[in-house]
């Protein structure tokens, strides 16, 4: 067992120092993970890369008695989805009627350029459909696009080769397309 996953494991078991010791060890490349993430999302989101980190982390390592970590990749695995439902949940409050409905801020300097808060949402219904016929397409859309992870990173992560994880987000992607232009007609 690597000291990052008998880190991880004591954090989980509620050892506050353990907690102390992992977060300098995944802080950067969690935050570099949130930094690519949140490249994509609308200008004057509140929330920023390092918010969407300690959030993350908080439900990573909070407590809870149903996680333990079969290592680094699974470890950043959980971030991926961690980050992931953060930013749907933030989506879907910002759809809400009470912060504007459909309703989109959009600065006179700049055009939008990034994913609007309906198209995460339908985003992530598409992903969970594809998650239901694929679970291994999905993980790697998951860690490709929310976590920003390389083609290799993937592989490495899921313990998979280079070629499967091309495979996989080459049909994901299609497959995706597909199911966000059916949801638009």
């Amino acid at each position: 067992m690597s000291d990052v996953t008998r880190i991880l494991n004591a954090a989980v078991a509620g050892d506050r120092q353990a907690a102390a010791q992992l977060l300098p060890l995944v802080y950067d490349e969690l935050r570099k993970l949130a930094a690519i993430r949140m490249t994509a999302e609308a200008p004057g989101n509140t929330l920023d890369a390092t918010a969407l980190v300690h959030e993350a982390y908080i439900r990573l390592v909070g407590p809870s008695d149903d996680k333990r970590w079969d290592g680094r990749g699974h470890f950043f695995a959980a971030a991926a989805e961690a980050m992931r439902r953060i930013l749907v949940e933030s989506a879907r409050r910002k759809g809400r009627l009470q912060h504007g409905g459909n309703r989109r801020r959009i600065e006179l300097t700049e055009l939008p350029s990034a994913v609007a808060p309906d198209d995460m949402l339908a985003l992530d219904e598409a992903l969970s459909r594809l998650a239901e016929r694929d679970a291994a397409k999905a993980e790697v859309v998951k860690l490709r696009y929310f976590a920003g992870m390389t083609v290799p990173e993937v592989a490495s992560c899921l313990s998979i080769s280079v070629a499967t994880v091309e495979r996989h987000w080459a049909f994901a992607r299609v497959w995706l397309y597909s199911e966000l232009n059916d949801d638009q007609k």
